[in-house]
């Protein structure tokens, strides 16, 4: 799960992380009123999508009078707002943030992730602030400093020192930077995030350690336990079809493929995406019916892969262990029979009730395309595809 930016500086506040003053904003009115309470002669009126890259995509702009303030506003506010993370496509800015105006002697990057490799949180810093770090990565891998972090003892004071001070930090700003670096791993730890980003954590001329940018993503996992997290779900940022897959507790993600792919367990779904791109396909979706899908469910999930414009084929593809075969052919038959299917449909099934799965296909009377294992199946899928 993902938050805006001005909710992310909330949790870190939370943490005794400096960040600048701001008031969300949900019309121009309010950016305005929120200028004029924070004061001062500068604002950076900030769009508040759920994607990097908003500065480069004209998303953030920096005013100099309250008059200045209202236009920027009027013209962010509802702008299809594209960068690199948005796809083509865009996002609609839907809400503002409205900030004081920092003074920038130094931009600087710091992360957390966590590392699978040493099951241990990851901070990574770099003197790179303000850009992509996968840009840094790729051109300037020597300027990304990382710490492996001890859960049992948290981010060290020498650690956090020592990265602080490899990224640039002035000595006398290191104690800040350390205090900063410290809040953003309890915040990441205490709350359950997958991802933590300050891009850029800056050095204000004033010698002051500040998150100027916040950004905040969860382990869906663990929102049972923050309440308060899940409240700031924003599902104008999220995509409708994942959001309907979510009611059905159906694990969906639309992809920009045109073969529909329907499967349980997430490791057999990811080795289906690769086959289809093994003999030349792309993917439409990923789809984990889970081990206990019903019909109903099957049908749903039907339904949310046809509402993609660019579907040309159907892939369902079922190792019935848990999961009985027989269970997910009725399904296939009751759903393509509802949303009077119009595309092919390749389904491969093996396990538990095999043979009775497929009788009831092969009884069904439907067009349905038969496949013994997953190279035929993709192979056929494919072809489908391409035929229509």
């Amino acid at each position: 799960m993902k938050i805006h930016e001005y909710q992310g500086k909330e949790i870190f506040r939370r943490f005794g992380m400096a960040t600048p003053r701001g008031i969300p904003a949900f019309s121009v009115d309010e950016a305005v009123k929120a200028a004029e309470t924070l004061g001062g002669s500068v604002w950076v009126v900030k769009a508040q999508i759920h994607a990097g890259g908003r500065g480069k995509g004209g998303g953030v702009k920096v005013a100099k009078s309250l008059a200045e303030v209202r236009d920027l506003a009027g013209k962010i506010l509802g702008m299809q707002l594209v960068t690199h993370q948005t796809g083509p496509k865009g996002q609609k800015v839907r809400r503002l943030l409205i900030e004081e105006g920092a003074n920038i002697s130094k931009e600087l990057y710091v992360g957390m992730v966590v590392d699978r490799a040493t099951q241990r949180v990851a901070l990574m810093a770099s003197s790179e602030g303000g850009m992509d770090i996968e840009e840094v990565a790729a051109k300037s891998p020597e300027k990304i400093h990382k710490v492996f972090i001890d859960p049992e003892t948290g981010l060290s004071d020498g650690d956090a020192d020592s990265v602080a001070r490899k990224i640039g930090v002035p000595d006398a700003s290191v104690p800040q930077a350390r205090k900063m670096l410290q809040g953003l791993y309890r915040a990441f730890d205490e709350t359950d995030a997958s991802l933590a980003e300050i891009n850029p954590m800056i050095v204000a001329g004033d010698g002051k350690i500040i998150a100027l940018d916040a950004k905040l993503n969860f382990d869906a996992n663990g929102l049972f336990r923050h309440p308060d997290i899940v409240e700031m779900r924003d599902l104008d940022e999220e995509d409708p079809a994942e959001i309907e897959a979510s009611k059905f507790d159906l694990s969906y993600i639309s992809l920009d493929g045109d073969i529909g792919c329907l499967v349980n367990g997430a490791g057999l779904a990811m080795a289906t995406m690769d086959t289809i791109k093994l003999y030349g396909g792309s993917p439409a979706n990923f789809l984990d019916v889970g081990g206990g899908a019903t019909a109903e469910k099957v049908t749903e999930a039907f339904k949310i892969m046809l509402k993609s414009p660019d579907l040309k084929a159907i892939l369902v593809n079922i190792f019935g262990g848990i999961m009985k075969c027989d269970t997910i052919a009725t399904g296939v038959v009751a759903a393509a029979r509802e949303v009077q299917l119009k595309v092919p449909l390749v389904v491969r099934m093996k396990g538990t009730n095999e043979e009775l799965g497929r009788k009831i296909l092969a009884e069904s009377g439907l067009p349905i395309i038969s496949a013994n294992n997953m190279g035929e199946a993709a192979e056929k899928v494919v072809a489908a595809a391409r035929s229509l």
